[in-house]
């Protein structure tokens, strides 16, 4: 957690962030931090506001920007890369939750984001990164709000001021594009990404722990 005046000062940024991401709606899009689910328990979307604040509450040394929230994952948890069970098992740092987030049967499970928090927290930056997505929200098929698609063109423009806004907050830290969708929104933004890796889905985990390690021994992070 960050303290004192400067965490006052994200603290603020923070809740004009979500305040923004909040205010998105768009066909076949689910707004995690608005929008209610049918298998949430409790006020999900409000749940959602809390634990993405926390996540955010951070002196980052990374930032880890993939593509866009899935149904398995964010549309759930409210954080980008994060899925039900990791937060049941302690795993996702600065967050805390108590018993079940979804009514579903068994906790959800997204395969990437089992894949980065395990190759984040076996290299130790696990405490000091920040996930993000080029397009925030969760873009599924029509009718179809359990499932993915990729985020269309026009959605990642209009996303870009959000994840502007992230830039901003975290300037400090080294962007990482996780995937080539990442890389183009980061290059749209004026940053060129410290290093870009393989986003683990579609058979790509291997390859990004390899990429992700190798980045982080050669600077000895």
């Amino acid at each position: 957690m960050v303290s004192g005046i400067e965490g006052s000062y994200q603290v603020g940024m923070n809740t004009s962030l979500i305040a923004a991401l909040r205010r998105f709606h768009r066909p076949d899009v689910f707004n995690p931090w608005s929008d209610a689910d049918p298998l949430d328990v409790g006020p999900g979307a409000k749940q959602r506001c809390n634990r993405l604040r926390q996540h955010l509450e951070c002196r980052a040394d990374f930032l880890l920007v993939g593509e866009a929230s899935g149904y398995q994952g964010c549309h759930f948890s409210g954080v980008p890369f994060t899925n039900e069970s990791l937060l049941l098992a302690d795993r996702i740092p600065r967050i805390g939750v108590r018993g079940r987030i979804s009514k579903r049967l068994r906790p959800w499970c997204e395969p990437s984001a089992t894949v980065v928090w395990g190759r984040l927290h076996e290299l130790g930056i696990a405490h000091r990164t920040v996930l993000w997505n080029a397009f925030a929200w969760h873009p599924h098929r029509p009718g179809e709000p359990m499932s993915n698609r990729p985020p269309t063109r026009d959605e990642l423009k209009l996303g870009a001021p959000v994840l502007q806004a992230i830039l901003n907050l975290f300037a400090d830290a080294r962007a990482v594009a996780v995937g080539r969708v990442a890389e183009a929104a980061l290059s749209a933004a004026g940053v060129t990404a410290f290093a870009p890796v393989r986003h683990p889905a579609m058979g790509g985990a291997n390859l990004f722990r390899a990429q992700l390690g190798a980045l982080v021994r050669l600077h000895k992070w």
